[in-house]
């Protein structure tokens, strides 16, 4: 059975239909990198299986239960077994770098202060994270704070990890580094994650699969070596569209 598992989900905005009748399924413990062109709906299919929107039919499936009818009350709990890792890293700025990743922690009830310190600085270890510590986002590069938002994300220890274009706006290299990390968490931790992203490098490190939506259906969904041999017309617009990251795609 299937982590996460979306069947026939429609979803319109007005008379602007953005999924028409999606299947999908994630598995526990693998990386899915949805990709497609923008504005196409990735962003609005991420917050469905997160039961922050309500499709308008069909089914998502959260280890089997279906969620997409659910009460608000209900949905509560269920939202906090997700971590969102936002393109921007989303911190807060008032917070420092340490507070940024406790606060998940301290939000929890009945969290014992020491073991939120404690998880705090071994994941600010494990990221490499902990001279930053005391700092505040505004004194942190864009690439560290993106570190900083995966951390943080870590910290709840969540069902499933969803990234929003994780290596927009950063240079090739912290993006390589970012994806690799990405990858050595799947690994480490065996967390479920959902990566959107544009990026085939990113996508190459980091998929064990890749769906790719188009025209509101799930066009291809398999691994990404068959993502870049494939010859579908649609598939084969979007990876000439990034020339560039074609040419280094066999890179390490």
């Amino acid at each position: 059975m299937a982590l996460i598992e979306l069947r026939g989900v429609s979803k319109s905005f007005g008379s602007h239909v953005v999924l028409d009748g999606v299947d999908l399924s994630v598995e526990e413990g693998e990386t899915l990198v949805l990709m497609g062109r923008s504005g196409i709906g990735k962003s609005v299919t991420l917050l469905i299986i997160t039961g922050l929107i309500a499709p308008d039919s069909g089914t998502v499936l959260l280890q089997g239960v279906d969620i997409a009818r659910l009460p608000e009350k209900q949905l509560i709990p269920i939202r906090r077994q997700f971590s969102y890792v936002f393109q921007s890293g989303a911190l807060f700025d008032s917070l420092t770098v340490a507070e940024n990743v406790a606060f998940p922690l301290t939000e929890a009830e009945a969290r014992d202060p020491q073991a939120t310190e404690e998880t705090v600085r071994r994941i600010l270890q494990r990221l490499e994270l902990e001279e930053v510590a005391p700092l505040r986002p505004a004194e942190i590069s864009t690439g560290m704070k993106k570190r900083v938002a995966i951390a943080r994300a870590m910290a709840a220890s969540p069902l499933a990890i969803l990234y929003d274009e994780p290596t927009t706006g950063v240079d090739p290299i912290t993006g390589k580094m970012i994806s690799q990390l990405i990858r050595e968490l799947q690994c480490e931790l065996g967390v479920t994650s959902i990566v959107v992203t544009h990026d085939l490098k990113c996508a190459r490190v980091v998929a064990d699969r890749v769906a790719f939506l188009d025209d509101g259906r799930i066009l291809f969904h398999d691994s990404f070596e068959k993502f870049l041999a494939s010859e579908d017309e649609r598939l084969v617009q979007f990876k000439r569209a990034m020339p560039s990251m074609m040419r280094y795609i066999g890179a390490e």
